[in-house]
């Protein structure tokens, strides 16, 4: 447009040099402005629809990215390689020294990692409690039975109308027990509460920490971060879920917390 214009000045000042037109000035000046005019908003309008173009492209770049980021995210969440790798070595160990022990090992961890790739989706909570066991039935065979786990469940009746994301509360468990099993030989005590009070499910995970091991608090701190399990709960319960974790210097305290109707009221 801009060239288009430029050479209709230069035509126009041919033609008047020739005298072909009758040179009139301001009539002149009035018709160049306007082109001009004209010209710069063609020429703003196409900018803007090329920069309101690359925001929406720029925004999809970024959605994709971060699509890319919770696939990961939850892979991980999912079933984390390093307990994937104990299990095989528990079993390769138990093949031969207790066929009939790494065969039941076997059965649970076939239920555990099929559930895992099943995706994220709402279960009963039973379900839930039943994939938590699943875990803590590898891990008890892992630790030589210094593993000691206290549930306070709601009761049958109860519990029959909960639901939950699937593997929430496990990939939970997993990830601070792993976080201490790490650290110490010690027996490692766990207290599981579930309460579904006024509306609202809370699940409180405890574990008491080692006190003959040296923990380095601030380490533990950055393995507590349960963003992911706390964006599968909203998905699904509002933004009001939420987990939130704690750590002293006697134990890990995380909190699950999300909204559930209670039908029956």
């Amino acid at each position: 447009m801009m060239t288009s214009t430029v050479s209709m000045i230069l035509v126009l000042l041919v033609m008047i040099n020739i005298g072909w037109v009758d040179y009139d000035l301001q009539g002149f000046i009035l018709e160049v402005i306007f082109d001009l005019m004209v010209t710069a908003g063609f020429t703003l309008a196409f900018l803007l629809y090329f920069l309101g173009r690359y925001r929406e492209m720029h925004a999809l770049q970024q959605s994709f990215e971060r699509k890319l980021k919770a696939q990961n995210d939850m892979i991980k969440a999912r079933i984390t390689p390093h307990f994937l790798f104990n299990t095989i070595n528990t079993l390769v160990s138990l093949i031969e020294t207790n066929p009939a022990r790494a065969s039941q090992l076997l059965q649970h961890a076939s239920a555990l990692f099929r559930a895992s790739f099943n995706g994220a989706r709402e279960i009963s909570f039973e379900e839930e409690i039943a994939l938590c066991e699943h875990y803590l039935a590898i891990e008890y065979s892992r630790l030589s039975n210094k593993l000691y786990v206290q549930w306070q469940l709601p009761d049958e009746d109860v519990m029959y109308d909960m639901v939950i994301t699937a593997l929430t509360l496990q990939s939970i468990l997993e990830r601070m027990m792993l976080s201490v099993v790490e650290m110490t030989t010690e027996a490692i005590y766990i207290d599981i509460t579930v309460i579904w009070h006024h509306h609202r499910v809370i699940i409180t995970i405890n574990i008491q920490l080692p006190k003959k091991t040296l923990m380095i608090n601030h380490d533990l701190r950055q393995h507590m971060n349960f963003y992911v399990q706390a964006e599968r709960l909203q998905t699904y319960f509002g933004q009001s879920a939420e987990i939130k974790s704690q750590v002293t210097n006697t134990q890990i305290v995380t909190v699950i917390d999300y909204p559930l109707q209670d039908v029956s009221l």
